[in-house]
């Protein structure tokens, strides 16, 4: 079955893709409302249709629901509270109704009342996407008895075959109470008192790959949820088994954590996956179970296979660690770190340029990277030595950035505030095919103090390797190796995304794509970057014509896939059937630029280029969008509207109009008669550049060192001031700036 190794669990999530034979178990808290009366109908339909999905996809999907007891208790207490009102104006003869206490239930009678309305609801739902489903109920008697096992496991591989669904319930009209602690003895003797080990004994009876238990939390934690450490544990192994408290049952059901691990462990060493996960949360039952099967991180996953290293949380906190040592260290120290490591990357030329060229055979002849990507992959010596150089530059800019005092202020007598700069603290940096990237990005995280994570892509995995050693190997020279990790075990980006708790900063390096998908799923954690680079030239009615030659050559032809290169050029209307405007065209025909006309301007044409079909469009290409406008505002207007607050420029000789232009735009970069290419952190004296930040807090614009700090506040008092709001207080206290002395340079200079 699926694509296991003979019988044996999937070792990893991503494995998952391939389970063909699905075990789903609904637990009572999924099926049924809070006040456990009746079923949750949204949630029902959601797991139906995730499941029927998966069954058209060719799965097998079987199903063990509870639910009956619930669905029947409110039958039930809904006849009998009838047929007592109607008892009660019949004896009293008067319509008024003593209060009603509601009965108590016997589960098993209202297991008889609900099991056939639940299964009616399956079949409704199921029969909306095409699929048979048929009912089978079961008790525990059926698996202790050979010959009804084996039945029972006919008839469910019979109903697999005719691609009919089946849908297992425990017999609860007839089970007996439960009895206590009779779970699990042994291997081979599993009691069924709940559904969970009712689950795990149907999957291996019938060899599913994977089997999916759905309770009300979010999966298996290493002490109860709500205590104060309790983290979610993402893959457990069962080894593990003695790091775990475990707290009470389940809300509704009577199989608690506990019951639920004992369960999975047992179907695992028979050679069956389990995910335990969360079916109530609204946000994510639409896809819970579909999620699971794509191999994402969702719930616990149980895995016999420990894969070596540390987990992606684990690398966190000993970056994090490592990083406020970092912080900690004398600039010149930091400053050493950076140094060693440009020296080695000129001495250590050859094991770099070897393992590179691995990964450049291995992408060549696996022949999907378009010729860009190659060609940002590879790595030259003159590559390797001017990122050195960069390096130098950084080591220089790292002796003054952590802690210089930003401002002083005296706030009584005795008590003077600082504001001091000091790292953001842990950086998740993700890049594309990009390896000089690694060393720059570690640099500029160690200059200013900051754990770095870095997660590169899989076709860089050699040069990436190589150069991280590099980088551990400088930073244990004053004993910080371990503030910069890579992310090495088949973490997806999206997973990263959600470690909102110890992750502080995530900076993308790549594609538009890349970008959007990191914003899209980053919910709790800034993203420093920009997804688009919609970046206009607007050629006033008294441009030059000689600048605006140059200026849109350069803007768009010098690199035409960089996010700095024009995308759209807004010509002003008195410009058009001029010389400059012909001179214009000849230059985009020259240079084989494609032209999409913006719909004004293609009205004045007799017969127009392609149109363009969005106004709002990054080619990164030999193309442009041409639109025309009436006015300066005008330009600004559409600017505003279309573009992504990235770059734009004005080329004309009316200082007034420029002035006006720089004024009102609201772009990171807004540039006077000039390229747009000069948005770019080394064109601007930066040093290395981090990326180009179109937010509007934090950083905009070229990121350079600066992006990487934030600040605090420190004061230091004398213990008898207190903070005095009253009128008079804020009287007395006048705020008094006070020079700034910058320990830093001071230590610098007498070194």
């Amino acid at each position: 079955s699926g694509g296991r190794v003979n019988g044996s669990s999937f070792a990893h999530r991503g494995e998952l893709r391939q389970a063909k034979r699905i075990v789903v178990k609904l637990g009572s808290a999924v099926v049924t409302r809070g006040d456990e009366c009746g079923l949750a109908l949204g949630r029902l339909a959601s797991t139906v249709e995730q499941v029927a999905m998966l069954q058209n996809q060719g799965r097998e999907m079987i199903i063990v629901t509870s639910g009956a007891v619930a669905f029947g208790k409110q039958r039930l207490r809904h006849e009998i509270l009838l047929s007592q009102s109607v008892r009660q104006a019949l004896h009293s003869g008067h319509n008024q109704l003593k209060d009603m206490s509601l009965p108590l239930l016997e589960a098993r009678a209202c297991a008889a009342a609900g099991q056939s309305g639940l299964m009616a609801l399956y079949e409704a739902m199921f029969t909306q996407y095409s699929t048979c489903t048929a009912q089978i109920l079961v008790t525990n008697l059926d698996f202790h008895d050979d010959q009804k096992r084996q039945n029972l496991n006919s008839t469910l591989q019979e109903l697999l075959r005719m691609n009919i669904m089946p849908i297992i319930n425990t017999n609860d009209a007839v089970v007996p109470p439960p009895e206590p602690n009779s779970d699990l003895q042994g291997v081979n003797v599993i009691s069924i008192k709940d559904n969970d080990s009712l689950a795990a004994r149907l999957a291996v009876e019938i060899k599913a790959d994977l089997l999916i238990v759905l309770s009300d939390v979010e999966g298996l934690y290493n002490s109860p949820p709500g205590t104060d450490d309790a983290k979610l544990i993402d893959n457990f192994y069962p080894g593990d088994q003695q790091s775990i408290t475990y707290g009470t049952k389940s809300r509704v059901g009577i199989g608690g954590m506990e019951a639920k691990v004992k369960a999975a462990l047992w179907a695992l060493q028979s050679g069956t996956s389990v995910v335990i996960a969360n079916g109530t949360n609204p946000k994510v039952t639409g896809h819970v179970i579909t999620d699971i099967v794509e191999g994402k991180k969702v719930g616990t996953f149980f895995s016999e296979i420990k894969p070596a290293g540390h987990s992606v949380e684990q690398q966190t906190e000993i970056a994090r660690n490592s990083g406020r040592t970092l912080a900690s260290l004398h600039p010149d120290q930091r400053s050493e770190i950076i140094c060693s490591l440009a020296e080695m990357l000129t001495e250590k030329k050859k094991e770099i340029l070897a393992a590179n060229k691995m990964d450049m055979d291995l992408a060549f002849n696996a022949g999907h990277l378009p010729p860009a990507m190659l060609k940002r992959l590879s790595l030259s010596a003159a590559k390797l030595d001017s990122l050195a150089i960069g390096l130098q530059q950084i080591a220089v800019a790292a002796q003054d950035s952590v802690g210089r005092v930003l401002r002083r202020t005296r706030v009584a007598h005795n008590l003077v505030l600082e504001q001091i700069t000091v790292p953001i603290g842990v950086l998740l940096v993700i890049f594309e095919a990009r390896p000089d990237c690694l060393p720059q990005v570690s640099a500029l995280a160690i200059a200013s103090g900051n754990a770095l994570l870095l997660k590169g892509g899989k076709e860089a995995a050699n040069t990436n390797r190589v150069l991280h050693q590099l980088t551990q190997e400088a930073l244990s020279m004053h004993g910080v190796r371990e503030a910069v990790q890579l992310v090495s075990t088949r973490e997806e980006v999206e997973d990263l995304c959600r470690l909102d708790k110890i992750i502080d900063l995530i900076i993308p390096r790549g594609s538009s794509q890349l970008v959007r998908d990191i914003q899209r799923t980053a919910k709790g954690i800034p993203v420093l970057g920009h997804s688009e680079g919609i970046c206009h030239v607007y050629v006033d009615a008294d441009a030059s014509v000689d600048k605006v030659i140059k200026i849109v050559r350069d803007s768009k032809c010098d690199y035409p896939a960089a996010c700095n290169a024009v995308e759209t050029l807004l010509i002003h209307r008195n410009i058009l059937r001029t010389p400059l405007f012909d001179q214009l065209i000849d230059l985009l025909r020259t240079e084989q630029v494609k032209i999409h006309a913006g719909p004004r301007f293609a009205s004045y044409l007799t017969f127009s280029p392609s149109e363009a079909r969005c106004l709002r469009t990054e080619y990164g290409d030999l193309e442009c969008c041409m639109e025309v406008v009436d006015s300066m505002q005008e330009a600004v207007d559409h600017i505003h509207k279309y573009g992504s607050s990235h770059t734009d420029v004005i080329v004309t000789e009316n200082e007034n109009t420029a002035e006006q232009f720089l004024q009102q735009l609201d772009s990171a970069c807004v540039f006077w008669n000039a390229s747009t290419r000069f948005a770019d952190g080394y064109r601007f004296g930066l040093g290395a550049e981090v990326g180009i930040s179109t937010a509007r807090i934090h950083a905009r614009g070229p990121v350079g060192l600066e992006g990487l700090l934030t600040t605090k506040w420190v004061l230091r008092g004398d213990g008898h001031t207190v903070a005095d709001f009253s009128e008079n207080g804020t009287m007395k206290y006048l705020h008094e700036n006070l020079p700034v002395r910058n320990p830093l340079a001071g230590q610098r200079d007498s070194n």
